[in-house]
């Protein structure tokens, strides 16, 4: 999720194992314990593209990276606020939950996380945006207002339990429109006579109302989207895998990480006499002339036997007309 997000969660979750303790200090250092984690991006500026992308929600997201950091930040930050008297077992069980919380609320996104880290294996269970107001506002203003109440006040302990369990119910009630939307998809599929292998489903930027889904048949992908809203049937647009024509280029070792980090879902695509890496997880970005590209899409660069993997900027983009387009699909077919 979005830093703002991760920084009041990490605050409610700081309040609720020490807010009646040391008042607002408990939402200032769960707020840092939120944050922490996605300090990785500062490492992977530092190395290639790829590296980066693997190190993104890896270590940093896992258990194993809690259970290290959280007695290191406890012992200091005991330390540091020597008068509260608490030792350091209580600001480790602050920073352990501040952290680990972390990484279980990025699990419902769709970039997911490598929680059980170092063992290879991504937990996204693809339900919800990495930015949505629906989740973030609410929790927002009531963290906000527990600032105002004095700390052993049963007001505050009322609002930021509020805060906690409505963000939570909604984080697990996008896991049931999320099964509602997938049997909506299926129910298509089965009656278009379509026959598909496997099947994903996201929900588009901002809202749980709209959905995307990217169905692999044998020779292409399809990609539609669905809102609660529609009128009409799925409509299915298909892109082809040009897996015989990219079969050289996927042997290089680089492009097989890219793979792996896709999950398998991509496109390798040659354009203006380049090839191109299109992750399909993160679906289409619409232009004003009716076509779109791929959110992320990197391009495959041969250098002395070796890929060279690049991103394509994300620059250009009209965000009145993007969001314009994302408010009008909302409303239906």
């Amino acid at each position: 999720m979005d830093s703002l997000t991760q920084i009041v969660l990490g605050a409610a979750v700081g309040e609720a194992v020490l807010g009646k303790k040391v008042g607002n200090k408990a939402l200032l250092y769960g707020a840092i314990a939120g944050t922490i984690p996605d300090l990785d991006v500062i490492f992977g500026s530092l190395t290639d593209t790829i590296t980066a992308i693997e190190w993104h929600r890896g270590f940093s997201h896992s258990i194993l990276f809690c259970v290290l950091l959280a007695p290191l930040l406890g012992w200091l930050i005991n330390r540091i606020e020597r008068k509260s008297n608490l030792g350091w077992k209580p600001w480790t069980k602050l920073f352990f939950l501040g952290l680990f919380t972390h990484p279980i609320l990025d699990a419902f996104t769709t970039w997911g996380t490598q929680i059980f880290w170092p063992f290879d294996t991504r937990l996204a269970f693809n339900s919800i945006f990495v930015i949505d107001p629906l989740y973030t506002l609410p929790f927002l203003v009531l963290t906000v207002m527990v600032l105002f109440f004095k700390r052993q006040s049963k007001t505050r302990s009322r609002l930021n339990r509020a805060g906690l369990i409505i963000s939570t119910l909604y984080l697990l009630t996008t896991l049931v429109i999320k099964v509602i939307i997938e049997n909506r998809f299926e129910h298509a599929l089965q009656n278009q006579q379509i026959d598909y292998t496997q099947i994903s489903t996201r929900p588009a930027p901002f809202s749980t109302l709209l959905w995307n889904a990217n169905i692999d048949t044998s020779e292409n992908y399809l990609i539609a989207d669905y809102s609660f809203f529609d009128t009409q049937d799925i409509s299915f647009k298909s892109y082809p895998k040009h897996r015989q024509a990219s079969k050289e280029l996927i042997k290089f070792p680089n492009v097989k990480r890219m793979i792996t980090i896709s999950d398998g879902w991509y496109i390798v695509e040659q354009k203006d006499e380049h090839w191109y890496f299109n992750d399909l997880r993160f679906g289409l970005i619409p232009r004003k002339d009716g076509t779109s590209f791929f959110s992320f899409s990197y391009r495959l660069d041969n250098i002395n036997g070796k890929i060279q993997v690049i991103e394509m900027p994300k620059t250009g983009r009209d965000a009145k007309f993007l969001m314009n387009n994302l408010w009008q699909r909302i409303k239906g077919n």
